[in-house]
């Protein structure tokens, strides 16, 4: 295992690297659309509402490497070419805002209406009423939910493997087929997964306790 990780010390780390800039881009990218999509969720007109829950529904009901496969195959076909890191990245991005969109919508509906209610009646619009009084709340709120999908949007930054993404799974797959070492290959690559996604486990554990005080 210390040989494989020595040996290959150059495309693990790049490897690695990949998969944190595909999972940032991804991860900021999904909280705002899916943000915007809670939103419409929640609007007061239906047809608004129908948009938001028809997206939500379908896309998280389709798997990832479908939506995946088909950023980095059809879309080029017609639309626009695109390499395995960016097709990747856009499909992560397209099925965590689905589940993200879920997860605050939630979080905004477990606020008390009376905190929406009173905002209103001191003069605030309803954007000002959404960004200063519930949105606060609400991320306290979601913030278990939402730490556990950033972890597992690492984890399923790992797709970008079967796109030829250049991703620490890519990477791992290429040594494996190389040393004929799939075990220790493998394992290795398993614990810098885990050097990214427990600190973060850790981090988010942080901020629940820190905000349930405040």
């Amino acid at each position: 295992m210390i040989n494989i990780f020595t040996t290959n010390f150059g495309p693990l780390i790049s490897g690695l690297g990949y998969t944190l800039l595909s999972s940032i881009i991804a991860l900021v990218a999904s909280l705002i659309i899916g943000t915007v999509f809670a939103l419409l969720e929640i609007s007061h007109k239906k047809w608004v509402r129908v948009i938001g829950k028809a997206y939500v529904e379908f896309i998280r009901n389709i798997p990832l490497l479908v939506i995946t496969m088909a950023f980095y195959v059809i879309v080029p076909q017609f639309i626009v070419q695109m390499d395995g890191f960016t097709a990747g990245t856009i499909g992560l991005t397209i099925y965590t805002s689905a589940f993200i969109a879920e997860t605050v919508r939630a979080g905004i509906g477990a606020v008390p209406v009376g905190q929406m209610e009173g905002a209103r009646s001191n003069g605030l619009t309803y954007t000002q009423a959404m960004v200063q009084i519930v949105f606060p709340q609400a991320i306290k709120i979601v913030v278990p939910s939402l730490g556990n999908q950033f972890i597992n949007l690492v984890k399923n930054s790992s797709v970008l493997a079967f796109v030829a993404g250049f991703d620490l799974m890519y990477q791992g797959k290429l040594i494996a087929a190389a040393t004929f070492n799939t075990f220790d290959t493998y394992l290795v690559v398993g614990v810098l997964y885990l050097v990214v996604t427990m600190p973060m486990s850790y981090a988010m554990r942080y901020l629940e306790k820190h905000w349930s005080r405040a």
